[in-house]
């Protein structure tokens, strides 16, 4: 029964982040709610597994495209990290690290509550 209230707890975070985030007419730093919001068609497969939806593997894919230096790479690294450290463990942080894979994506880092972001480049 934890993992239900986990994965709500998690959901519930995404979309705060999504309502208090500004809109963006410039080009701005990567932020976390701009993460969540993208990353958003990926919550079905990290709760329950299955095929990574195809909006999933394109966010992962223009998130890392947008990421041209270390700063925004660092900030994805810390968003998803907050995540992970929130989310209830076993499966679906699992399921998260494999998200890179199964969407052909080179990632690099591992998505963890133990990686160290202030390492990326």
């Amino acid at each position: 029964m934890a993992a239900p209230r986990g994965a709500a707890l998690v959901l519930a975070m995404v979309l705060a982040a999504m309502v208090v985030a500004p809109p963006v007419t410039v080009r701005a730093a990567i932020s976390c709610s701009a993460v969540y919001s993208t990353l958003m068609p990926c919550l079905q497969y990290v709760q329950q597994g299955g095929t990574p939806a195809r909006g999933c593997c394109a966010g992962i894919q223009n998130l890392l495209a947008e990421a041209n230096n270390s700063p925004d790479r660092r900030t994805i690294c810390g968003c998803l990290k907050n995540v992970a450290n929130a989310a209830p463990g076993g499966s679906e942080i699992t399921r998260a690290a494999a998200l890179p894979s199964k969407c052909n994506v080179n990632l690099p880092y591992k998505i963890s509550p133990s990686v160290d972001c202030n390492s990326i480049h």
